[in-house]
C-alpha cells in the first residue's frame, strides 16, 4: 500500500514540476515548491487511506459480530 501512496505522490510531484515550470518560475521554486506538493499529497492521501480501512474494518466487524448473534 506504501510504495501505491508514493507513485502517486510522485505522480503529483511530476505534474506540480510541469505546473510550476509553465509559469516561468526559477528552477529553486518549481523543485521546493513541487517538493512541498508531494509531501503534502501523499501525507494527506495516507491518512485518507486509513480512515477508510478503518471504517471499512470497522464495518466488516460489525458485520460479522451480527452474523454471530443470528446463530
Amino acid at each position: 500500500m506504501n510504495k501505491i501512496l508514493i507513485q502517486f505522490g510522485l505522480l503529483v510531484f511530476c505534474f506540480a514540476l510541469i505546473f510550476f515550470s509553465q509559469r516561468g518560475m526559477p528552477l529553486q521554486d518549481v523543485v521546493l515548491k513541487s517538493f512541498i506538493v508531494f509531501v503534502a499529497f501523499t501525507i494527506v492521501l495516507s491518512v485518507v487511506v486509513l480512515f477508510v480501512l478503518k471504517i471499512v474494518n470497522k464495518n466488516e466487524t460489525l458485520t460479522t459480530a451480527d452474523s454471530k448473534k443470528s446463530e
